[in-house]
């Protein structure tokens, strides 16, 4: 069981990555400070400094959240009983997550900084490995189950939907008007006539 303090240091650790997020997506993470953080979080820069000692930590903290949320989805999809359906479940998720503009805005600067910084793109393609090697092992199980097609090739499968997922947060970026929600059902069909098997209904 954790304790208070425990407790506490998780209450605050999360309102210190909330400020940072409303500050990357403010001014950019390359222009938000650790000042301007601190700002945002209402906290001392000595404070702040014991939960994180740079931005480079701060986005650690916020990829490792994903990690979490993305073992929670490939929980779920793994056995899961009706593998098509769980899976447009966890797409349809994703979309609209990308779907709100705040998450659309910090995805894209995080990109961005992992394009300029070896440490965040190594973080992220870390995370992007993770998430494939699941992806590919439920395929592999659904497969081995004849929910889908087990002639296809599960990495490049893999490599696609999470490019369907990813490629729905530049869209928003184009297209503000866009609401990926829309997409879903469509999506779905897609998605279930790409992977069922060849016999299949």
């Amino acid at each position: 069981m954790r304790t208070v303090d425990q407790k506490l240091r998780d209450r605050r650790r999360r309102h210190i990555l909330t400020a940072a997020i409303s500050c990357f997506i403010r001014d950019g993470f390359h222009r938000a400070s650790m000042q301007e953080i601190c700002k945002e979080a209402g906290m001392s820069p000595g404070n702040l400094y014991r939960y994180f000692d740079s931005k480079e930590a701060i986005i650690e903290a916020i990829a490792e959240d994903e990690r979490k949320e993305n073992a929670t989805y490939y929980a779920k999809l793994f056995r899961a009983k009706n593998f098509l359906k769980s899976l447009g479940k966890m797409l349809g998720a994703s979309l609209k997550k990308a779907s709100d503009p705040n998450y659309e805005r910090i995805a894209l600067e995080v990109a961005a900084e992992a394009s300029r910084n070896p440490k965040v793109a190594a973080m992220f393609a870390q995370n992007e490995a993770e998430t494939k090697a699941s992806l590919v092992l439920a395929l592999r199980d659904a497969a081995a189950r004849g929910e889908i097609d087990g002639q296809l090739d599960f990495e490049a499968v893999a490599t696609i939907l999470i490019a369907v997922a990813d490629g729905a947060i530049g869209r928003m970026s184009l297209d503000p008007a866009l609401r990926t929600t829309a997409l879903m059902p469509t999506m779905k069909i897609m998605i279930t006539r790409f992977l069922r098997p060849p016999d299949g209904p």
